[in-house]
């Protein structure tokens, strides 16, 4: 399915980072180990590595990682790529990031479980950020799934990383443009935690 989605001639989410990302980069420290979960076409793993991270990125999509690797090379920025969906990624490799933004694919029972498999993923001290859409974001109709219950909202995502020292958890609406596959009014949930133990 992911492949038939990215299988066009432009990025379908935009190769600029998610705002998001942008505002929340500089909690980041300079040089960190960086995971990017489910990264699609590239576009967020690519400008975390133009800032001087060592990046690592994923996806499920052969299609997506071909697009991601012409990116960097269009930005001389250095990803390492991986091909992996998130049942069979390594999740006992820690870093001093885990970035995962609209990874709203998954259902609620494997939310549950990539949640803990990212939780595993921090090092101690290291930061988590999590953006993805709010239920109302299914009427927007301007991006993500079309089921409600795949999206976050700020009380499921306060229980589910309760042991992290939340540095930001708010839900809000805002206009994106990132790419025909999110573009318009948007119903969203920002979480950026650090793991204390």
């Amino acid at each position: 399915m992911w492949d038939q989605r990215y299988d066009r001639p432009d990025y379908l989410f935009g190769t600029k980072p998610a705002d998001f990302l942008v505002r929340q980069a500089d909690r980041i420290p300079s040089s960190s180990n960086i995971l990017c979960v489910a990264d699609g076409e590239g576009r967020n793993s690519v400008y975390l590595a133009e800032l001087g991270h060592r990046v690592t990125a994923f996806d499920a999509s052969q299609v997506a990682i071909a697009k991601a690797h012409n990116l960097a090379q269009s930005k001389n920025a250095s990803v390492q790529f991986k091909l992996s969906g998130v049942e069979d990624w390594d999740w006992s490799i820690q870093y001093d990031a885990v970035v995962a933004i609209f990874i709203q694919f998954a259902p609620p029972k494997l939310r549950q479980e990539i949640f803990a498999n990212v939780m595993q993923a921090v090092r101690p001290g290291g930061l988590l950020l999590l953006h993805g859409y709010a239920p109302r974001q299914v009427d927007y109709g301007t991006g993500g799934p079309a089921q409600a219950e795949h999206m976050y909202t700020v009380d499921l995502l306060a229980q589910s990383f309760a042991e992290l020292e939340l540095l930001r958890l708010e839900d809000y609406d805002a206009e994106i443009d990132e790419g025909p596959g999110h573009s318009g009014l948007s119903g969203l949930v920002d979480l950026v935690g650090r793991k204390t133990i």
